[in-house]
């Protein structure tokens, strides 16, 4: 029997949607890349941007916010926290090394799941998972070397990069709890708040202007909250409703090959041969990896509807 989360048809074909986040999603590198603003400004107006956004569709859900449990409060403010060192390393990544590198390290974050799902959750990967996240590590580590043979200024940028899919990992895991007892939509509206709240105090406190822009920057502020966020991630969470987990999360791979092909033809930024190799190393490793949680999960029980 097919489970709740796929029990309907869209209007449309999935693969439209699908292409559409994917191609959205590309963008977010190219963005920020963009712009002249401090990277904490511009994720302090994403999230504040998609925020409001979101506001107006909550409804009843808002009703609820005052049954969210004390301990469901401090995860959330985890996950928020955590949300936002993810997008302050990775975005400031950009500023070190090239949107090739940045893009693809930051696609280790199923890595970096299935390692905090083993600690915290007992969730013991299969053979072939192991393999996939060695293989995906060894491409890490080549894209590095790689780096460090152009500059050490290189190099930092990757670390960075490295350090933000592992902290938007530890947010996953703390969603993954969350979403057990919270609507997604709710969780998203929170951590967002959060997030952006996160951002301002970051602001607020080394004295980073948060006004006072001119209006080529608030068109990109404008559009990271609507490109990446609603028309990539959103659709994702949207598209849940009719295709499995691991078809989303493959998409992971389409960033860093749809933002290294737009940062060729704006930025002239050629991927280097370590570049080449260590993607293909990580490509390879995470499909790998989705290829056992697809196999798992097919004689495993059910899946939950809210996962994200």
């Amino acid at each position: 029997m097919q489970s709740s989360s796929q029990s309907s048809k869209p209007a449309i074909s999935p693969a439209i949607p699908l292409l559409v986040g994917m191609l959205a999603i590309s963008f977010a590198p190219i963005l920020v890349r963009a712009s002249d603003a401090p990277v904490s400004v511009q994720g302090m107006y994403r999230m504040l941007f998609t925020f409001l956004i979101l506001l107006p569709f909550g409804g009843k859900q808002l009703k609820t916010l005052t049954a969210i449990s004390r301990k469901d409060w401090l995860l959330l403010i985890a996950a928020g926290i955590f949300l936002a060192l993810h997008f302050l390393l990775w975005m400031a990544s950009l500023t070190y090394t090239s949107i090739a590198s940045s893009t693809i390290l930051l696609a280790l974050e199923p890595v970096f799941v299935m390692v905090g799902a083993y600690f915290i959750f007992k969730d013991r990967p299969s053979k072939i998972a192991v393999a996939g996240m060695l293989v995906a590590l060894v491409g890490a580590i080549s894209i590095g070397s790689g780096d460090v043979g152009l500059s050490q200024r290189a190099f930092f940028g990757d670390l960075l990069s490295f350090l933000g899919a592992l902290a938007v990992a530890i947010n996953m895991l703390i969603a993954k709890q969350l979403m057990r007892r919270l609507p997604s939509y709710l969780y998203s509206l929170i951590v967002f708040g959060i997030t952006a709240a996160c951002f301002a105090g970051y602001n607020f406190a080394l004295g980073i202007p948060m006004t006072g822009y001119p209006a080529k920057e608030w068109l990109v502020f404008a559009l990271l909250a609507v490109v990446p966020t609603v028309f990539g991630h959103m659709i994702f969470n949207w598209l849940l409703k009719y295709v499995k987990p691991t078809t989303i999360s493959m998409t992971v791979l389409a960033e860093p090959v749809g933002a290294s092909l737009l940062a060729m033809l704006l930025f002239r930024e050629m991927v280097t041969g370590f570049q080449l190799f260590g993607g293909l190393l990580i490509i390879v490793g995470l499909v790998l990896y989705m290829r056992a949680e697809k196999q798992e999960a097919a004689v495993a029980a059910p899946a939950d509807p809210l996962q994200a």
